[in-house]
């Protein structure tokens, strides 16, 4: 009998193709890079929906040719980056490029919601809030600039709900993937009331919305024409997972509130699942889990380790060139940058806010760094910017705890920024909580396969899929001196820094 998993992960910058066993080890991976967008304007970011299309089929197709079983598999499940669009005709052709999840494309002079909702607004002071989501939501800059395309538009979907389509025939998704600007009702997990507020913000007709499938259940089975594009067998069943964010805290195996997963990738984020529904930041809900009735509490640095990133491009040549010479990955001498440096950065605090949020901390953020002095170095830099991301994701951790009425006392990390031991170590020393690995780097996809293992009952419920999937590398665990040094600078600096720079924002704010 057929028992291992597949599972497709669709990135910002790479798709992987992923098979797993029953005990969640991975047995075949094959990873396909794509560029992420292209922008014909500042701001915009789009891609050719084919190019990611084109992608999942050269990475299954890698898998055969690997020389994997294809009667060994049980189920396929998806997962994808959250929040890119596409619009698309009646047969699932794509009408205009994707809008890609990094595009800062905005809609002025949005009509703003009226009646009671928009005197509700006014009476919570969360009128700005709402507008600020409706400049934000695509659908209201291609109704306005591109009407032509909206109306021709016969389904308006994520790109989970695309690539679904590729695969199976049917406009249908995943509710675990609703992450983005269209009348969701988070709470209940479906389309928006016909009285709701959102179908004011965003005004979408429900019938260009796709179906929507519970987490675990099937959404289809590959067609022959899919099978003839990836290889993978006419009529597996596709098992509806979740967005990658939720399907990497599944794979970490974080399904209880006391456990928080951390993310170190292009955004970083703090994520908690649980039972109850709470708005950690009001009016910014709780995202679906990767299991049916579970939510998951997210806050975010939305340009997280792409700080990393930036500071490898400005700054990182020598460690490049360095790295190439040795024949080891650049990551390695990165390491021994933040350990030439003693925790604190010699007082150098940063706060990562080079991309602001809607509600935390607000609109009118910028990042920052002080503490310069005549001894600071590029090491100093590069450790103050972990440090100052793991500083924001506590303040989200506190934020979150307040909230929901339960402490946190175990971090698990993923993403890029997880394959760093100095950052590991640093983490567990500023949270003063032992830090783990999942087992797998590929966790997101890991949790694309537990959703499938449950759908095809290859495991009979989550905590059992959980318990037999995921384990944990290895821990870090924080040492008292160190945690009591960024204590200091947490509460006696860092937590000081927006509220002394915030009318400093707001003055250069628009500038």
């Amino acid at each position: 009998m057929p028992e291992n998993l597949l599972a497709i992960d669709h990135g910002t910058q790479s798709v992987r193709a992923l098979v797993f066993d029953p005990r969640g080890n991975l047995l075949h991976k094959v990873r396909v890079p794509i560029e992420p967008y292209y922008s014909t304007a500042p701001g915009l970011a789009e891609q050719d929906p084919e190019v990611f299309w084109n992608a999942v089929c050269q990475a299954c197709q890698g898998l055969w040719a690997q020389g994997v079983d294809r009667s060994s598999l049980a189920a396929v499940a998806l997962t994808t980056q959250r929040s890119t669009v596409l619009n698309l005709d009646r047969d699932g052709r794509p009408l205009r490029p994707a809008i890609h999840w990094l595009d800062q494309r905005r809609t002025e002079g949005v009509r703003p919601v009226g009646g009671l909702w928009g005197l509700a607004f006014r009476l919570a002071g969360a009128s700005d809030t709402v507008a600020y989501l409706q400049a934000e939501a695509e659908a209201n800059w291609i109704q306005k600039h591109q009407p032509e395309v909206w109306k021709a538009t016969h389904k308006y979907v994520f790109l989970s709900g695309f690539l679904t389509h590729r695969l199976t025939g049917r406009f249908v998704d995943s509710v675990g993937c609703q992450v983005g600007y269209v009348p969701f009702d988070y709470k209940k997990q479906t389309w928006e009331a016909p009285w709701g507020w959102k179908w004011q913000a965003v005004p979408v007709d429900k019938s260009l919305l796709p179906d929507l499938a519970p987490v675990a259940s099937t959404l289809g089975e590959i067609t022959p024409q899919a099978a003839a594009a990836t290889g993978l067998p006419a009529g597996l069943p596709l098992i509806a997972a979740a967005a990658d964010k939720a399907t990497e805290v599944l794979g970490a195996g974080c399904l209880e509130p006391h456990i928080a997963c951390l993310s170190y990738g292009t955004t970083a984020t703090i994520n908690t699942t649980h039972r109850r529904y709470i708005e950690v930041i009001p009016l910014i809900p709780p995202y679906p889990a990767a299991a049916p009735g579970y939510y998951s509490f997210e806050i975010q640095i939305y340009r997280g380790y792409w700080m990393v990133t930036w500071f490898k491009q400005e700054f990182g040549l020598r460690e490049e060139r360095l790295a190439a010479e040795r024949g080891v990955e650049p990551e390695v001498l990165f390491d021994d940058l933040v350990r030439a440096v003693p925790p604190g950065a010699d007082g150098l605090v940063l706060q990562p806010y080079w991309s602001p949020g809607l509600r935390f901390p607000g609109p009118e953020a910028r990042g920052a760094i002080i503490g310069f002095s005549d001894a600071t170095t590029r090491a100093h830099i590069y450790r103050a910017i972990l440090e100052g991301l793991a500083y924001a994701l506590r303040e989200g951790a506190e934020r979150t705890e307040r909230r929901a009425g339960v402490k946190i006392i175990e971090l698990r990390v993923a993403g890029g920024g997880s394959q760093s031991e100095a950052a590991m170590q640093l983490t567990a020393d500023v949270f003063g909580l032992p830090a783990s690995r999942p087992h797998v780097y590929e966790a997101s996809g890991l949790g694309a396969a537990i959703d499938a293992a449950v759908g095809a009952g290859v495991h009979p419920d989550f905590p059992t899929a959980i318990r037999e999937m995921t384990r944990v590398r290895d821990t870090f665990e924080p040492d008292v001196r160190t945690h009591e040094r960024y204590d200091e600078l947490y509460y006696g600096v860092y937590k000081q820094m927006y509220r002394r720079l915030r009318p400093l924002y707001e003055r250069m704010r628009g500038k």
